[in-house]
């Protein structure tokens, strides 16, 4: 079976009927509320529709729908995808599939499903008229939707117009009493084709479930783009039989997958992008092909990479094994997918390879090539010929055009995602391109890079260019590998509503960010969204999560990429949310209380896991050995999130234990760690009270309450300077009795000292 874009009816369109529906004559009069209607009940408007369409002209009345609602289709429509206007990537589903789609949709607002039909040829007032129209100012994605006089009308060139109308519709219905939505006239074309959010599934693997819930999202807010990034230094995530072992098939998406996925996709006028990183980013392709610059004779060695990564983080860009593997890869993956683009990453690239002799012997002998640039731009424009031969086009990230290249240029067709400029214009002369480089969700403490949510509203400003096809929202995983998909999704809803608004109608914002968040919140979720499974607590005294620090390996479907000390692995003893520490400083591995510990001695240490916040009562408690101090105002964070922090040294107290409500209030206990002695730290909470206990023994308490942060061990710029072993968290508040055993158990005593205060 093929994906819904190749079943595709080619149609000569020479006219269309507009006037295929009669108006009876009741339709024919204006529209008025009907006697049931209470007086006070408010009429739909598009004051709580996101994105805000882009022209809006009120009219007097309102039309009610009801059980008896039917959406009529134009007969010269119902098989037809479009009238001629098209773009790429376009859903090629006819109007009447679309139709019966958006009748689902609103059987969850109004009484009852709407029947369909494109045999009715007289409309009543509380009818939906759908017509496929030639209308040069609509576009591909535009359409006008008409309420009253008369029946709703909605007229697009396309049925994905068509259905963008219907998500118009659908969410004036919600915003208001479900049935009524005012007269007017909407007319509504967006501003950048190109409206993306990308998820790097290379480093991590999101459930399928996940995908689809993130189709609906975006479909709601009309975006159209879905980019994964299938491959990265850390796993492959596409598994075919062609390639076994590249993919681990528990943490991998089989063509059937892939085809489930595309298929649903493009019910919801979403396409989905595939990306295969290469040259770099490729630790995973080294090691199972043997390609790695840091394989065979000779090879580059860590002077000729990034600090933090082996040789074999590239592919060997001067051996022809690597591009006929490069070719093979897209020549078997890139068919599962039906969109007009793929992606070839072709980034980060480190200027000091070219230092290497294998690199310069090649330069030598080759007459096509004088430098790195030369070997990188030649390497993507093979690559980018194969893509094309599949019947694509090739998206590239922006920086080779940095790299001196002066026999090589790459293909002028290629595509370029910008990460450095502001998205408010083309960075890169002569070049289509996608802007990305302030839409970064990278949630660890490192990079810790969200998105300007106030910026994005007030004041970026979407660039119209003809060179900019569009903008999009990135979801890199760094560090965050085995983080909860839930994790991310409460981090990129708002800036991808904000995204989808601005990229929409890029005219100035009415109102203010905050007002905006609470727009979005009142809408809702798309329909047919499904809950994230809850996932059940762990109540009988057993531990949920612990890392004991000791050494182990990645999981199965996950390659180690980092350099000796760098990016160490936090094994979850127990439970599903495991962690690595970040690049450049790292924790170091020292003896512990059992086995081994990490130190920490840097603000830029610290591990990153990615887990939901868990509601009191919460159990946490740690093995810690504070081996230096930040001082009177010392601020110093063992577990965090954006939401709370549990602190070894709290700030402006004294360096006392403690723990912060973020942007509420600090609390402390009369308590200091003392230095250089291991001591077990136990904290108790309930939504009203936290315990303190210090080796076993009730210490003191604070009246209030924070979640247990599950986002990371640190926080941005107040790591801790100590020692861990055995965190452990508990979904649940443990008794003394509890809290005694599970310190006894070591068998080791902490130490009885306090530590001075100040």
């Amino acid at each position: 079976m093929l994906p819904l874009r190749s079943l595709a009816i080619p149609v000569a369109v020479t006219a269309l009927s507009l006037g295929a529906l009669a108006l009876s004559p009741a339709a024919a009069q204006p529209s008025q509320p009907s006697a049931d209607v209470a007086q006070d009940a408010p009429a739909a408007g598009i004051s709580g529709v996101v994105p805000r369409p882009t022209s809006w002209q009120p009219a007097p009345g309102q039309t009610r729908l009801g059980s008896d609602t039917r959406l009529l289709i134009d007969p010269h429509s119902a098989s037809r995808w479009t009238t001629g206007a098209t773009q790429p990537g376009l859903a090629q589903r006819s109007t009447m599939s679309v139709a019966q789609e958006i009748a689902g949709d609103l059987s969850a607002i109004l009484p009852s499903r709407p029947k369909v039909s494109a045999a009715v040829k007289t409309a009543d007032r509380d009818d939906v008229v759908v017509t496929l129209t030639r209308d040069p100012g609509l576009g591909a994605e535009g359409y006008q939707l008409r309420v009253g006089p008369g029946p709703i009308r909605i007229e697009a060139n396309t049925s994905t117009g068509v259905y963008y109308a219907a998500r118009t519709l659908q969410q004036m219905l919600r915003t208001g009493d479900h049935q009524t939505v005012s007269a007017g006239t909407v007319r509504d074309v967006p501003t950048q084709a190109v409206r993306q959010v990308m998820l790097d599934a290379g480093r991590k693997y999101w459930q399928p479930a996940y995908l689809k819930n993130l189709v609906r999202q975006m479909s709601w807010m009309k975006m159209n783009t879905l980019f994964l990034q299938l491959s990265d230094s850390e796993g492959f995530r596409l598994d075919s039989p062609k390639f076994p072992g590249l993919a681990n098939p528990a943490v991998s998406y089989s063509r059937n997958e892939i085809h489930d996925l595309v298929t649903f996709a493009a019910k919801h006028h979403v396409m989905v992008v595939p990306g295969i990183d290469v040259p770099g980013h490729a630790t995973v392709l080294s090691n199972y092909f043997g390609i790695g610059f840091g394989q065979g004779t000779d090879p580059c060695g860590p002077q000729h990479m990034h600090s933090h990564l082996t040789p074999d983080w590239v592919i060997d860009l001067t051996s022809p094994r690597s591009t006929q593997v490069t070719r093979d890869l897209l020549t078997e993956f890139l068919p599962w997918f039906d969109a007009p683009y793929a992606h070839l990453g072709a980034d980060e690239l480190p200027g000091q390879l070219g230092d290497c002799p294998r690199v310069q012997r090649a330069l030598a002998a080759d007459p096509d090539a004088d430098t790195l640039g030369d070997l990188l731009s030649r390497f993507i424009n093979d690559a980018d010929k194969t893509v094309r031969g599949l019947g694509k086009r090739s998206i590239i990230y922006n920086g080779v055009e940095h790299m001196d290249s002066p026999r090589q240029d790459v293909n002028d067709d290629v595509v370029f995602m910008t990460w450095e400029g502001s998205g408010s214009e083309p960075e890169i002369p002569g070049k289509d391109e996608i802007a990305i480089g302030p839409f970064y969700v990278t949630p660890n403490n490192y990079h810790h890079l969200y998105p300007d949510q106030q910026w994005m509203y007030d004041e970026w400003v979407p660039s119209q260019a003809s060179d900019m096809l569009g903008s999009g929202l990135m979801n890199w995983a760094d560090y965050n590998f085995w983080a909860k998909d839930a994790y991310f999704e409460q981090l990129m809803a708002m800036p991808r509503a904000i995204l989808a608004d601005r990229t929409w109608n890029a005219s100035p914002t009415p109102d203010t960010v905050a007002e905006f968040r609470s727009r979005v919140t009142t809408l809702g979720s798309a329909p047919g969204t499904t809950a994230e499974p809850t996932v059940p607590r762990v109540n009988d005294g057993r531990p949920s999560h612990r890392w004991t620090f000791d050494n182990a390996s990645y999981p199965s479907g996950w390659t180690y990429a980092g350099s000796p000390g760098n990016t160490l692995f936090a094994q979850d003893a127990v439970g599903d949310l495991p962690g690595t520490s970040y690049i450049i400083n790292n924790p170091t591995p020292v003896p512990g209380v059992t086995g081994q510990a990490w130190r920490f001695d840097n603000d830029r240490d610290g591990v990153g896991f990615g887990g939901l916040d868990v509601q009191a009562p919460w159990t946490f408690s740690t093995w810690v050995r504070r081996t230096g101090t930040t001082g009177p105002n010392g601020n110093s964070t063992l577990l965090s999130s954006n939401a709370s922090a549990i602190k070894l040294e709290q700030w402006k107290a004294c360096s006392k234990v403690g723990f912060t409500a973020k942007g509420v209030a600090d609390h402390s206990f009369d308590y200091v760690t003392p230095l250089n002695e291991w001591v077990h730290l136990t904290m108790v909470a309930t939504p009203t009270r936290t315990d303190l206990y210090v080796n076993g023994a009730f210490h003191s308490s604070v009246a209030a309450s924070v979640p247990l942060p599950m986002r990371s061990i640190g926080d941005v710029g107040s790591s801790i300077r100590g020692d861990l072993d055995d965190v452990t968290t508990y979904d649940e508040a443990l008794s003394p009795t509890q809290v005694l055993a599970a310190y006894q158990k070591y068998g080791v005593a902490g130490s009885s000292q306090q530590g001075a205060c100040g």
